[in-house]
C-alpha cells in the first residue's frame, strides 16, 4: 500500500490549495487529486480505513513522489487526534506548514465561512461565536503538538508573504525538504485557487440550482449575462470585511503572545506588527 511521502498540513487560508496544484504540475510529483482527504483528523473519513487512504495514491509512478494536502491536521482543538493517528501510519513524516499574517487569515477564513453560509454575524461577533477564526492562526499552538511528536526536522516552515516575492526560490527549497531530486518550475500560468472574495454565498438548493449541469445549462441558455452577473454580485461579498479598532487590538495580543513562541523557535522577533516584514526578505527555518 502506497502512503504519502509528505503531506502540507495548512494552515487554513495560506494558499495550501495553490502550493498543491504547483507541486501537482511538477514531473515526479504526486499530488492526491482530492486535495483534502482530511484522513487523520475526521473521524468520518479514518473510519473508511487505510485502504482508503492509501487507494489515493495508487496512481503515483513507482519513483514519484507522493503528497496531499489537508488543513484539518491543524485545526485545533476540533480535531485533537491527527497527529496521533499519523504517527501510527507514518512514523517520520515531512510535513509543510504554510502560515501568513494572522489577522489576513481570519479575515480571510471568515469570508470563506461567510460564502459557505457557516456564519451570518458581522465580522467582530464571528469572533465569539465562532473560535476557531482565531485558534486556526495561532501556528505555535497548532504546530507543537507535531514538533514535540516529531521534530523540529520534520517541519518546514513556509511563510505567504515569502512565498509571493519568491514562489520559484520558495518551491526550491519546498521541493528539497521532500525529497525531489530535480528543480521544479513555478507555474505562473496556474491560477490562485479559493480567492476569498470570488466566492458565492451559498444558500438552501445551492447545489441544485448553481452547481448541476443542468441548471447550469438552463442558466446560460435562458438567463442574459447581464442578469446572472447582477445575481452573483449580490452574494459576493462586496468588499473585504473589516475588524474593528477594539477587536483588532483584542486578536493581535492573542496572536502577538503565540508569535512569541513561534518567534523563539526560529530564533527571530515575530509579531503583528513585524510578521511580513520579517516573513518576506528570507527563508525562516527552525533554530537550534
Amino acid at each position: 500500500m502506497r502512503l504519502p511521502d509528505f503531506i502540507i498540513i495548512g494552515a487554513m487560508k495560506c494558499a495550501t490549495s495553490t502550493l498543491h496544484r504547483q507541486l501537482a504540475a511538477q514531473t515526479g510529483i504526486f499530488m492526491s487529486e482530492l486535495k483534502e482527504p482530511n484522513f487523520f483528523s475526521d473521524d468520518d473519513v479514518y473510519a473508511r480505513g487505510m485502504e482508503w487512504y492509501t487507494s489515493l495514491f495508487e496512481e503515483a509512478a513507482v519513483s514519484d513522489l507522493a503528497g496531499e494536502s489537508s488543513t484539518h491536521y491543524t485545526k485545533l482543538p476540533i480535531h485533537s487526534r491527527a497527529v496521533e493517528r499519523m504517527a501510527e501510519a507514518i512514523p517520520a513524516p515531512k510535513l509543510v506548514y504554510v502560515m501568513r499574517h494572522p489577522v489576513e487569515r481570519l479575515i480571510s477564513h471568515y469570508i470563506h465561512d461567510w460564502s459557505e453560509g457557516k456564519i451570518s454575524c458581522g465580522i467582530d461577533a464571528a469572533i465569539n461565536q465562532h473560535p476557531e477564526l482565531v485558534e486556526y492562526g495561532r501556528y505555535a499552538y497548532q504546530l507543537e503538538p507535531y514538533l514535540e511528536r516529531f521534530g523540529g526536522a520534520a517541519v518546514l516552515p513556509v511563510f505567504l508573504a515569502r512565498l509571493k516575492v519568491a514562489p520559484q526560490t520558495e518551491l526550491e527549497r519546498i521541493c528539497r525538504f521532500i525529497g525531489f531530486g530535480e528543480t521544479p518550475i513555478w507555474q505562473d500560468d496556474l491560477e490562485s485557487q479559493n480567492v476569498s472574495l470570488d466566492r458565492v454565498r451559498r444558500f438552501p438548493l445551492y447545489g441544485a440550482l448553481v452547481e448541476s449541469r443542468l441548471a447550469t445549462w438552463l442558466r446560460r441558455g435562458l438567463v442574459p449575462k447581464s442578469v446572472r452577473n447582477l445575481v452573483r454580485s449580490r452574494l459576493q461579498m462586496r468588499r473585504r470585511p473589516e475588524l474593528s479598532n477594539e477587536r483588532r487590538a483584542e486578536v493581535e495580543a492573542v496572536f502577538n503572545e503565540d508569535l512569541r513562541e513561534l518567534g523563539q523557535r526560529l530564533d527571530i522577533g515575530l509579531n503583528c506588527t513585524n510578521f511580513n516584514k520579517v516573513a518576506a526578505p528570507h527563508s525562516l527555518k527552525w533554530g537550534n
